[in-house]
């Protein structure tokens, strides 16, 4: 392979397919950077903005197979799952356009000169401003709803925020074709195709986060990685706000009553949530708190019976099915763990599904169990074997912070009998979004939703799934005692663009 060369991967063969771009030297950063700094005021007009966005979707679907063969030639994925990948692309693009339409996302707050007040209040006036250039970090399992025409951009570019993309390695030719048709779509509305920059390799990443024009970063991957990046966004001379999805185990926990009541459903949809996407999801489950006892090996009976009938599948490249064969083998290699259906390879490229069993004692007691505690990236999960709700309680409270937490209840305890209710508030103490009776996999994308977490699921509080992923990219600026004709349009009396804003505490109509 050339030195510096940017090659696409089949991940079903290993095999090279071919060259797509060089490795960006810290020089093209620094160009990538400085000219998406230079394209801010072009972002200003949120008229055009809005229109960028919903043309974007529009060129994304009308590039719609070259895409979704692009990406699958590089993910192994299928076409069905990335058709539907890219209609979720698409309407995020849609969603956040309506939000700038909107304006509420500018939180404009006006208060009036009262001098009755103690202390006095000066005429104040109060909105959001975007940051400036956003970061953003291409995430392996989504090579387009997460990667370069994905929520973050889509948010940013909502903020006002030009972007530059680090692409993921895993698919590099997808996010070539990608960028090229949001820059199409950028021109299309005489904006400067610089306000969507990307680059390629390793050392581009660093440099990128650590450039002083560069003004907040979005990352979705590993703890690894994107702890080094928030390490480096802090220990800038500026440090810069860093929105970090890293890793999530994301538990669920099956009360005994609703694993009497129907066992076979939960098993079967636990198989089906952990190895959707071939286990390659942000919200797998991957720790199962299962009762012990007749009605918890029902449970356990359905979900390896639905596992062995579930056929392998090819991660995203090798280095991910090394680590994933790597990490399998060491947790069931711990005592007292059992692989009813064990996961390993299948052929040269290929894995299979499985799961591992663990009484719940174990993660309680620690002693070299942590690894069970712990992501892993691929189709497995793990099933804790707990004796009453005194030891499921202790096991989550050994819990990181996740992306989501579940539970399943019984019919009665739906309605408010037995410990439901304490339930919620253990699992609310862990995630971002807390499920009954559900699975995590599948991220709604709307208005209320939150794809967030403690730490280490996120690094800050917010979300990069729904609208409100664009407060990532803003600041608020109050503006006190300035005159009416110098004030922005967005903040002056009359509300001359018919903004959603609060004046003097209530809500101007």
């Amino acid at each position: 392979m050339a030195a510096g060369r940017v090659w696409s991967v089949d991940p079903r063969t290993g095999e090279r397919r071919e060259p797509v771009a060089s490795e960006a030297t810290a020089e093209d950063v620094d160009s990538a950077v400085r000219a998406a700094h230079a394209a801010r005021g072009a972002l200003a007009d949120r008229a055009v903005r809005a229109a960028f966005l919903r043309t974007a979707a529009e060129f994304l679907d009308g590039a719609g197979d070259r895409l979704v063969g692009t990406a699958d030639a590089e993910t192994a994925l299928g076409a069905g799952r990335l058709t539907g990948e890219l209609a979720r692309t698409c309407h995020q693009l849609r969603s956040f356009a309506d939000t700038v339409d909107e304006g509420a996302f500018l939180d404009v707050i006006i208060d009036h000169p009262d001098d009755t007040a103690t202390p006095p209040v000066p005429d104040l006036r109060r909105y959001k401003i975007p940051l400036g250039v956003v970061a953003v970090y291409a995430a392996s399992n989504f090579p387009l709803a997460f990667s370069v025409p994905g929520g973050d951009t889509a948010s940013a570019l909502a903020a006002g925020c030009p972007v530059v993309v680090k692409a993921h390695p895993d698919h590099p030719a997808t996010s070539e074709l990608a960028a090229g048709v949001l820059r199409r779509a950028a021109a299309a509305h005489g904006l400067p195709e610089a306000v969507v920059g990307l680059v390629h390799g390793f050392s581009a990443g660093v440099e990128l986060v650590r450039h002083p024009l560069v003004a907040a970063a979005g990352f979705t991957g590993s703890v690894r990685g994107g702890r080094a990046l928030f390490d480096a966004a802090a220990a800038r001379p500026v440090p810069i706000p860093f929105h970090g999805e890293l890793g999530s185990l994301n538990p669920v926990l099956v009360t005994e009553a609703a694993a009497v009541e129907r066992a076979g459903r939960i098993g079967a949809g636990l198989a089906g949530s952990m190895t959707l996407g071939v286990g390659q999801f942000c919200v797998k489950p991957g720790l199962v708190l299962v009762p012990a006892g007749a009605a918890g090996d029902e449970l356990v009976a359905a979900l390896a019976g639905a596992l062995e009938a579930t056929g392998p599948g090819h991660l995203l490249d090798h280095r991910m099915r090394d680590a994933f064969l790597a990490g399998t083998a060491e947790r069931a290699a711990l005592p007292d763990v059992d692989a009813p259906v064990a996961p390993g390879p299948a052929g040269e490229h290929a894995v299979r599904a499985g799961f591992l069993t663990v009484p719940a004692t174990r993660l309680i007691a620690g002693g070299g169990y942590e690894p069970l505690l712990e992501e892993c990236f691929g189709p497995v999960t793990v099933v804790a074997r707990y004796e009453g709700p005194d030891e499921a309680t202790a096991v989550l409270r050994r819990l990181p912070g996740n992306l989501t937490a579940t539970v399943h209840l019984s019919s009665g305890e739906a309605r408010g009998a037995g410990d439901g209710a304490a339930v919620l508030a253990e699992l609310t103490a862990l995630a971002g979004r807390v499920l009954v009776d559900g699975w995590p996999t599948g991220v709604a994308v709307a208005p209320a939703q939150h794809h967030g977490g403690p730490y280490p699921a996120t690094t800050s509080t917010s979300t990069s799934v729904g609208t409100t992923a664009v407060e990532r990219w803003l600041r608020p600026v109050a503006y006190q005692s300035v005159p009416e004709a110098l004030l922005p349009p967005e903040l002056r009396d009359g509300n001359p663009l018919g903004l959603p804003r609060r004046v003097d505490g209530r809500p101007e109509h």
